[in-house]
C-alpha cells in the first residue's frame, strides 16, 4: 500500500495534520491541515521553502480563524458594509448556534469512506476527499519523479497539484504562484541529489 512508502517525515506531516485538525476543533483533516503540518519545521523538510515564499503557520491559522467566523466569502469591506447596516456576523453565528446547536453552520458529515491504514493512523472519514486526493497525488508525484519514497516534498506537490483545496486557496490568496512554488520544491530535489 502507498503509506508503506512514506518517509518518517511524511508520516509525521500526516500525524501533524491530524493534530492540527484536533487543535482547531475541525471535523475533518483537510488540505489546510496538511499545509499547517508542512509548515512545522520540526517535522517538515519543506517548511523553509514555504517560509521563503512568504507563508507561515500564523498566517494560515489566522486565515482559518477568519473563515471559521463566517467571513470566508466576505472580504473586510463586505463585513464592514454589513456592520454599517446593523448586521453583526458574530452575533448571527452565535444566535444560530444558540438555536440549533454548536456546529449548525458546518457542512453535513461525509459518509464513512474506505479506511486506509497509515502507520498507526486510519485515514477514513476523518480526512476530506481533497486531503485523500492530495495524498494520492503525492504518490503520483513520487512515481513521476522516479522516487522510491514519498516525502514531505511530495505531499506539498500533492497540495499544489490538487489545487482546489483550502490549502492551495490560502497559498494563492497570500499571493503565491503555485507553479513557482512547485518549481522551488522540485529544485530542492535536485539540490539534495
Amino acid at each position: 500500500m502507498m503509506f508503506e512508502r512514506f518517509t518518517t517525515s511524511a508520516r509525521e506531516v500526516v500525524r501533524g495534520a491530524v493534530a492540527e485538525r484536533e487543535r482547531l476543533g475541525h471535523r475533518l483533516v483537510g488540505t489546510e491541515h496538511l499545509l499547517l503540518a508542512l509548515l512545522d519545521e520540526e517535522i517538515s523538510s519543506v517548511a523553509p521553502i514555504l517560509r521563503q515564499a512568504g507563508i507561515n503557520a500564523d498566517h494560515v491559522r489566522a486565515d482559518l480563524e477568519r473563515r471559521a467566523y463566517g467571513m470566508a466569502d466576505l472580504d473586510e469591506r463586505d463585513a464592514e458594509a454589513l456592520r454599517a447596516i446593523g448586521i453583526d456576523l458574530d452575533a448571527v453565528r452565535s444566535k444560530i448556534e444558540e438555536s440549533f446547536g454548536l456546529g449548525a453552520l458546518e457542512p453535513p458529515p461525509q459518509r464513512r469512506g474506505r479506511r486506509w491504514p497509515f502507520g498507526g493512523l486510519e485515514l477514513s472519514s476523518r480526512f476530506s476527499n481533497r486531503a485523500k486526493k492530495t495524498l494520492e497525488l503525492a504518490l503520483r508525484e513520487a512515481i513521476h519523479l522516479r522516487h522510491r519514497e514519498i516525502g514531505a516534498e511530495h505531499i506539498l506537490l500533492g497540495v499544489l497539484r490538487e489545487g482546489k483545496g483550502l490549502g492551495a486557496l490560502i497559498l494563492t490568496e497570500a499571493g503565491l504562484d503555485l507553479d513557482e512554488l512547485r518549481r522551488r520544491t522540485l529544485s530542492g530535489f535536485s539540490q539534495a541529489a
